[in-house]
């Protein structure tokens, strides 16, 4: 028997940085994302022959060990370390399994997209699979916020595990000791499809790690840099009235909040922009977008840019001659899940 699992990928649309401590601790955060039919992918076989593999195929990245209680961080697939130490010792009474797990993404780690967090998750929902652990979306969602932040130490906010879990268009409050609310948004089905006629997906080609931009972020929380809490009062801010516009199927009014955003991102960290984004977002604005926001903690990865549809092909054709894909996508309104597969 395999165990496969999928968990879908996301667009941070407004208020990211809010779900970052120690900001929501002091002041409560919000983020407005929605997931994408772009994936992490796990398949785990259990084995008989006493050993651990772990294996990203897109990766080329491969760790194979006798089986063991756990396994220390040391840069080779920590992620995958990270989840079977978690549950070995809080769900198997801390005895060492036998299995092989491989995993690969559609985005590369570093794209903006949440894509680490996404893989936890497609890991840990295929070993609740597995196990039949009684976890739902919080408990998996939390876990996998664990896992990263706390066991494993990587920095960063709590909105990608959430996005990944649960799916769809969410509206998420992020308040003090870790806690988190999921909105799901109702979102008509016309408004939807319109904001999807109106995006463009733009990946600039370069793969950049957060920790760095994350840190500097959190630095400059910590010493007061009233810059920087002020553009993160301003992010959150505008997650409420995107959200708010996006109900209405405001479009117009989503794509100025978007552009605002961008503005106030730019001040928590002076690696979130750099010449290359900022030539992309001058292409894409003289090809006719309105506005153009970095997916994530910037410096690289993915953009999302909003343009009027009659424009589209406008500003994919600019796009294309800088060197990036314009990639294609689709708004997925389901979280992680997992399922058996017979051998």
């Amino acid at each position: 028997m395999l165990i496969r699992s999928k968990a879908p990928l996301r667009l941070g649309l407004a208020g990211g940085g809010s779900d970052v401590a120690p900001y929501c601790d002091l002041y409560g955060g919000a983020v407005l994302n929605a997931s994408i039919n772009l994936s992490s992918f796990c398949t785990i076989e259990p084995c008989d022959d006493g050993t651990v593999t772990f294996v990203a195929t897109d990766r080329d990245e491969i760790f194979s060990a006798p089986s063991a209680v756990a396994y220390p961080y040391d840069g080779l697939l920590d992620l995958h370390k990270g989840v079977y130490n978690r549950i070995v010792r809080d769900f198997n009474d801390g005895e060492p399994l036998s299995l092989k797990i491989s995993t690969h993404s559609d985005a590369p780690a570093g794209s903006g997209l949440g894509s680490s967090s996404t893989m936890v998750v497609a890991i840990l929902t295929a070993f609740a699979e597995l196990l039949h652990l009684p976890l739902g979306e919080y408990d998996v969602a939390h876990l996998a916020f664990q896992i990263e932040r706390q066991d494993i130490g990587l920095r960063g906010g709590a909105q990608d595990q959430y996005a990944a879990t649960f799916g769809g268009v969410n509206f998420m409050e992020f308040h003090e000791q870790n806690r988190v609310t999921v909105n799901p948004l109702r979102i008509k089905k016309w408004i939807l499809s319109e904001l999807e006629a109106s995006t463009v997906l733009y990946y600039t080609g370069v793969s950049r790690s957060s920790d760095m931009i994350i840190a500097q972020q959190i630095e400059s929380f910590k010493s007061g840099q009233g810059k920087s809490v002020e553009a993160v009062h301003q992010l959150k801010q505008d997650a409420s009235a995107m959200k708010d516009a996006l109900l209405r199927g405001n479009i117009r009014r989503f794509g100025e909040i978007l552009g605002r955003s961008w503005e106030a991102k730019r001040n928590l960290a002076d690696k979130i922009s750099n010449p290359e984004i900022e030539e992309v977002m001058r292409v894409a604005r003289e090809a006719g977008a309105w506005a153009g926001k970095v997916s994530g903690a910037g410096g690289g990865g993915f953009i999302v840019f909003i343009v009027d549809p009659v424009e589209r092909v406008q500003l994919v054709r600019a796009l294309n001659q800088l060197g990036g894909d314009v990639v294609p996508f689709q708004f997925e309104p389901h979280g992680a899940c997992a399922w058996n597969v017979p051998t």
